[in-house]
């Protein structure tokens, strides 16, 4: 398939992916409750003719285009979740939830994903393979990748490459973040309860203080990072919230602490956690205290396979030669698309979307987030150009 083409069709769909794109940034949708978003994709892919399961992983959507020949099936994800934001745009489109927002750019991922099956499903003839689309919920929350893979996303056929992307306004549209190997990290949240013993803010003597106990903690955990891990490995211990008490004048008897943890390996978060049970248990020992430390792993590190990228880097010149490359492209956030890769190879790519036409940056998960809707073609047309590569051969 003649990737010239395809970005030619990309963009005639345009106007169409704008108009959609809005339609779901006004109707935005919380984790696991995208009913609204799942109906009109479900709608949409049974109108090319896909092969369409919906409800799985609670709202998720599964479309599989299937091809006249056999080949290799591409998975293509997109997410669908909003944010529980107060929206500061003043668009006409702008969220008529309120307190709900698309502030994260899942409305145009859904667009875009949509336009891909609309496109290539004009050209089933060519296709040798299948596409899977996977329209996620609850990307926001860390669970929706999980729930769908447990409802067997994965299965019935399972994919053998894994594609999507992340539109990313910090970056000027015809610039993609396209980095091998870690490109967004795995996140945990820990949560630490300290016991001491209560009593009367005159009288420390007579207490054992949490609250000082905690302090200790919080430092030391810092020690992790500059002391026990590799300074060539990336790591973020953080630690958010901190309570104890409630009057002025009373040493409480518990301090809790919570935060999260930030790593590109599994092993250093593995280190991570024996440390910080160490580190909790003899700190708060050593100052008279109990602590307990609980841990929950909310994803995996997203990881782009360096042979799958090096192919997609080609394919990208070949669809807009005049593409720039950001090859270190990596954040300390995470997505969930990880649950899906860390099974099925593939890439994960950044598509700059930054909007000029603010006078200041607002950044992704805040009131007043947005992206250069120009993107949006150019997310299909790369998309498109991806899947092509793999089951529309030349």
């Amino acid at each position: 398939m003649n990737y010239a083409d395809l970005k030619a069709q990309a963009y005639e769909l345009r106007d169409e992916l704008i108009a959609r794109r809005r339609d779901f940034h006004q109707h935005p949708e919380l984790a696991f409750e995208e009913v609204r978003t799942a109906g009109i994709v479900a709608r949409e892919l049974n109108e090319l003719g896909l092969e369409v399961r919906t409800g799985v992983g609670k709202t998720g959507v599964v479309g599989i285009l299937e091809g006249l020949q056999d080949g290799p099936t591409v998975l293509l994800r997109a997410d669908m979740d909003a944010l529980p934001i107060l929206e500061e745009n003043g668009t006409d489109y702008a969220s008529a939830n309120a307190g709900k927002m698309h502030a994260c750019g899942h409305d145009g991922h859904t667009a875009i994903a949509l336009g891909v099956a609309k496109l290539l499903s004009q050209h089933r003839d060519k296709i040798a393979g299948r596409i899977k689309f996977v329209f996620q919920p609850a990307e926001e929350i860390g669970r929706g990748a999980q729930a769908m893979v447990a409802d067997g996303a994965l299965q019935d056929p399972r994919p053998d490459v894994t594609v999507g992307l992340h539109l990313w306004n910090s970056m000027p549209v015809g610039t993609l973040g396209v980095a091998d190997g870690p490109v967004m990290s795995g996140s945990s949240v820990f949560n630490i309860k300290i016991t001491g013993k209560g009593g009367h803010g005159a009288s420390p003597h007579e207490s054992i203080d949490p609250v000082v106990c905690a302090s200790q903690v919080v430092s030391a955990l810092q020690t992790i990072v500059s002391r026990t891990i590799n300074p060539f490995d990336t790591v973020v211990i953080s630690t958010t919230q901190i309570s104890a008490g409630d009057a002025f004048n009373v040493i409480p008897q518990y301090a809790e602490m919570k935060g999260t943890i930030r790593t590109f390996k599994t092993e250093v978060r593995d280190t991570v956690e024996r440390r910080m049970h160490e580190i909790v248990e003899h700190v708060c020992a050593a100052m008279g205290c109990k602590g307990e430390l609980v841990l929950t792993h909310i994803t995996k590190p997203v990881s782009n396979h360096p042979e799958i990228g090096a192919a997609l880097r080609d394919v990208f010149t070949e669809v807009i030669p005049e593409v720039k490359f950001d090859l270190n492209a990596r954040t300390m956030g995470s997505e969930d698309v990880g649950e899906f890769m860390d099974d099925i190879p593939g890439m994960y790519f950044f598509l700059g979307a930054k909007d000029t036409t603010q006078d200041t940056y607002y950044g992704h998960h805040h009131p007043r987030f947005s992206f250069d809707e120009e993107a949006l073609p150019m997310g299909v047309a790369l998309l498109s150009s991806a899947v092509a590569s793999y089951v529309m051969p030349k």
